[in-house]
């Protein structure tokens, strides 16, 4: 038998690799990640609506039904474990018509099958008692009190820290090539070199169908399905207090208009399938939908008030349920497949449930060296004054604000880059602290976060990138321009 380089290979660092490998890190086992960008969360992960969902939606029986409700009920303590943001600010689905009451009692009984708790219909007059922005055509809801809104960055990073303080490594700009079946498990051509392992799990995302389908003859066809969404700044973030969705139709839960948990307010998905797995550009005609339909249910949506707009692209498979298990035909594969919404509410249950599958196929037990606490990085926007004072005489670097729209620190950017796989690119560093993402949308505190990225990782400035290689910001020798000025 070959001698194998580890125990479990996860391809992909999204939100469900890292909540498998969280997960998989309680057990001895020797767990390897693979990722093709520079970090983790840099593909549909970072670029969705940043809902859990109630769980109301998906058909009884599905595996997103499964998954949604468990993922859901298990957020709240996950949040408080691994310190990411988290708030239950409830969901409602908007009713139009008196004709469409049906549909929305139809929803009711869908969320009681699937265990929902806390769900009520209210009437017109009472959703706009709690929404006042919402639509006068409004002539009932659907009311989930346990829907909430997360922050999605936070929870990968969250996880994946984790899981590496916890023994995983990491391989990032680490591009799976192909897959092999050898004698006692697996192959992995890489951009890097190759790598053994008795198992595989595939959390690939828009690409899972790819790898499935080099080890099984039973084919999966993923087509990702592209959203565009609009971000509005801080200022209107109480325009609505609830996740607000429409009545679903043929291509999901249509447009929503949501608080997020970092003030802001947010509109979108448009739904569009594509051929192209990287096609995350926005189009002038998409966005004009997303304002049009958004406005359906919103009355006057504060879209003036955008900072930015961007898409994501969702995992859709052809069977419009997740693939999650071991490959009939491949065994020792295990697939996290078809990982559209509600995705992010189901991955702390899919991490689980894969976790323990391997576990107990493997016959391995849980060490007894596991933390499963993670704590962040500290926000002086959030703190009190006097704490803030106590940071500052610990850390000066805490006093000086580097993004003024978020109110980031220096130490909050350093902190970032020197964490547990931390930020090695302009990006990861936004995705850990906010610096650039408020309404100047990063245009004064570019220049000093290049600055503070290249001293902390001994680089310099004309290397430091955007994400991954080649998206380097800085051209030349800026010597020659301050010779030059």
């Amino acid at each position: 038998m070959q001698l194998m380089n580890t125990d479990v290979v996860i391809i992909g660092g999204g939100v469900v690799g890292c909540a498998i490998a969280r997960q998989l890190s309680a057990y001895n086992l020797k767990t390897v990640l693979l990722e093709k960008e520079e970090d983790v969360c840099s593909g549909t992960s970072k670029a969705n609506s940043a809902i859990v969902h109630a769980g109301f939606d998906a058909e009884p029986g599905t595996l997103k039904a499964k998954f949604n409700v468990i993922g859901s009920e298990m957020m709240e303590d996950l949040s408080k474990e691994l310190d990411f943001p988290y708030k239950r600010n409830g969901s409602m689905v908007l009713c139009f018509a008196e004709e469409d009451k049906p549909k929305l009692k139809e929803l009711y009984e869908r969320g009681i099958k699937n265990g929902v708790k806390d769900l009520e219909i209210i009437t017109g007059d009472e959703a706009r008692e709690l929404e006042p922005n919402v639509s006068e055509e409004v002539v009932a809801a659907l009311l989930a009190k346990s829907g909430a809104i997360v922050c999605p960055f936070n929870l990968t990073i969250a996880l994946a820290e984790n899981a590496a303080d916890n023994g995983v490594e990491f391989r990032f700009n680490t591009e799976v090539q192909n897959i092999k079946k050898i004698e006692g498990g697996y192959s992995l051509r890489t951009c890097n070199g190759e790598i053994t392992s008795k198992y595989v799990v595939n959390a690939a995302g828009v690409y899972a169908d790819l790898f499935h389908n080099m080890v099984s003859d039973k084919k999966i066809h993923i087509t990702p399905r592209k959203g565009d969404y609009k971000l509005m700044d801080k200022e209107v973030g109480d325009y609505v207090t609830h996740t607000i969705f429409q009545l679903p139709g043929k291509y999901g839960k249509g447009v929503l208009v949501t608080p997020t948990v970092h003030g802001n307010l947010l509109a979108g998905p448009t739904a569009v399938d594509v051929d192209n797995k990287e096609l995350t550009s926005t189009s002038a005609a998409e966005l004009d939908d997303l304002t049009n339909k958004a406005m359906i249910s919103v009355k006057n949506v504060p879209f003036r008030q955008t900072i930015t707009s961007f898409s994501g692209l969702r995992a859709h498979e052809d069977g419009d349920d997740f693939i999650i298990g071991e490959c009939e035909d491949a065994e020792g594969f295990f697939d996290a497949a078809g990982i559209e919404s509600p995705g992010l509410s189901s991955a702390p249950a899919i991490g689980v449930y894969i976790a323990d599958e391997i576990a107990q196929k493997e016959g391995v037990s849980k060490k007894e060296s596991f933390d499963g606490k993670r704590i962040g990085i500290p926000h002086v926007a959030e703190m009190s004054f006097d704490e803030r004072a106590a940071l500052i005489k610990k850390d000066p670097s805490y006093g000086t604000i580097i993004c003024r729209c978020e109110g980031i620190s220096e130490g909050e950017i350093r902190n970032s880059i020197r964490r547990t796989l931390g930020a090695r690119s302009m990006d990861g560093v936004k995705r850990r602290t906010r610096a650039g993402m408020g309404r100047c949308q990063a245009g004064f505190c570019t220049p000093r976060t290049i600055e503070i990225i290249a001293q902390e990782l001994g680089i310099s400035v004309t290397s430091v990138c955007k994400n991954r290689k080649g998206s380097e910001l800085i051209i030349g020798d800026p010597k020659d321009e301050i010779g030059r000025n």
